[in-house]
């Protein structure tokens, strides 16, 4: 038995034993490889097989359910037909209105059309627009599948299954590239075009007797003159450009229609087919005041198309001013 001597001494020496040595530093080669024993990253070749064979089977089986998933889901849809129409869609029922040209992307939130009157350099930028936005229309090429499925539709001749109908901008004078859409003589064009809803059908106002209330007078007018001589064109969405306020219209002048006043129904309804391109309405501003801002504001006019300023549905607002 060790006496009291003895256990003092050897706590003193296990109080002053040298601290274990701790292991060398690893360089940056250890670390990558070891090899002592032959090791990568703390790791043998090993166990690195295990681990990468591991997560080849997890993410291989992962991307194969997400496969099947997608798979799964785009047998449910049409490439051509939406899944969500009309009421059941976003979209809705209720085809807005757009206008061009646009003025530049740096003023994004802005509707004026603001140049002055025959220089070309300041009314460069609303012709040049105008070429980027009717180019689809003059070259039949640059819209997939627009070609030998043209069809020189009327209100007699709708477009046969698997055709489209042609819009012909070419005659549309003074609104042409030729006439620089007649921006170098302060009477500028602007063109409207009805945003495409699928499988939407216009009920028309084809009666001049059954018009609403606040219908412009001028457009009334209008619809009564074709129910006389050219009644096979009332299947039209009408258009209607004025001023929004008293004063705006005192000083937006006389405005004409190209080719026609509004949207001829044979277009419709729109079914995503193969080249359709939307019909355009070209609204020449014959007179506009110069040296003042116009609020312009243009509707569409059908029966199950509502107007709601607010909102902008139905109808389109921008400003001009020609200095």
């Amino acid at each position: 038995m060790p006496t009291i001597t003895e256990d003092c001494i050897d706590g003193f020496q296990q109080y002053y034993s040298r601290p274990p040595e701790r292991p060398k530093k690893k360089s940056l080669k250890q670390m990558i490889h070891d090899v002592d024993d032959n090791s990568y990253f703390g790791r043998t070749i090993e166990s690195w097989a295990k681990i990468g064979i591991f997560y080849i089977a997890f993410y291989g089986v992962l991307g194969a359910l997400v496969a099947i998933c997608m798979w799964a889901f785009f047998q449910t849809l049409d490439p051509r037909i939406p899944k969500w129409t009309l009421d059941s869609s976003l979209i809705g029922t209720n085809p807005g209105l757009g206008f061009r040209p646009l003025p530049p992307v740096d003023n994004v939130e802005s509707t004026l059309i603001w140049y002055k009157g025959t220089q070309h350099e300041n009314y460069k930028h609303w012709t040049d627009s105008l070429d980027d936005f009717l180019a689809v229309y003059k070259v039949p090429g640059l819209t997939h599948g627009r070609g030998q499925n043209i069809y020189n539709c009327d209100y007699n001749q709708p477009p046969p299954k698997g055709q489209v109908c042609d819009v012909d901008i070419k005659s549309w004078s003074p609104c042409t590239k030729e006439n620089n859409y007649s921006y170098h003589k302060s009477s500028p064009c602007i063109f409207l075009k009805l945003n495409k809803i699928y499988g939407w059908i216009p009920e028309y106002y084809n009666n001049s007797n059954d018009l609403p209330e606040n219908m412009p007078g001028s457009l009334k007018t209008y619809i009564s003159e074709i129910e006389k001589t050219q009644a096979h064109k009332l299947n039209t969405i009408w258009v209607s450009c004025e001023g929004e306020n008293p004063a705006d219209q005192e000083n937006i002048g006389a405005i004409n229609y190209l080719p026609i006043r509004g949207f001829p129904g044979y277009f419709y309804p729109y079914q995503n087919s193969e080249g359709y391109l939307s019909p355009l309405v070209a609204v020449h501003f014959q007179r506009p005041k110069r040296g003042i801002i116009i609020n312009v504001e243009c509707k569409a006019w059908a029966r199950n198309i509502i107007h709601d300023r607010k909102e902008r549905i139905g109808s389109v607002h921008y400003e001009l001013l020609i200095d």
